[in-house]
């Protein structure tokens, strides 16, 4: 059943093709913080070992908010690997990395996610999606903390 909240259908799969790619992004950020996680070694080992896994876990409720505001539009998210993966902007990553490369790795999606998330919002707020550009917008300042950390370990 298609919602009736005031938005035109046209902007309401708008807003749902914007926010399957923030998923697609989120799973892939997630799925390759959680093997940094896994797979840190060296010097720093386990405060970079908790560092990835606040950030995965983070990541993890971002993620669940995502679907569940893409259903409150009436939509579905997709939820395979195969869709997450040909969804996304990000790639997938080698696990043989050193903790340098995972840093910046992680930092230059963060990156790439945060332009994209601006190009969505400017979009967004020539509809009236009011909830989701602010959501689209909350999720901005949360992927800004996550790259400042990550830029303040490799500076």
């Amino acid at each position: 059943m298609e919602p009736k909240i005031g938005i035109i259908k046209k902007e309401l799969d708008e807003s749902i093709s914007f926010l399957t790619t923030i998923l697609a992004n989120q799973m892939v950020l997630y799925t390759k913080t959680r093997q940094f996680h896994w797979n840190v070694s060296g010097n720093s080992f386990m405060e970079l070992h908790k560092l990835f896994e606040a950030q995965y876990t983070a990541l993890e409720q971002e993620i669940d908010a995502t679907a569940e505001r893409i259903s409150k539009l009436g939509g579905r998210a997709i939820g395979t690997m195969k869709e997450f993966i040909e969804q996304s902007v990000l790639k997938e990553t080698s696990t043989d990395l050193q903790q340098k490369d995972m840093l910046k790795e992680l930092l230059i999606d963060h990156e790439t996610v945060l332009k994209q998330l601006r190009k969505f919002i400017k979009s967004l707020d020539e509809t009236d999606d009011f909830g989701t550009a602010d959501f689209v917008t909350g999720l901005l300042q949360k992927h800004e903390d996550k790259s400042w950390m990550l830029r303040k370990y490799i500076n």
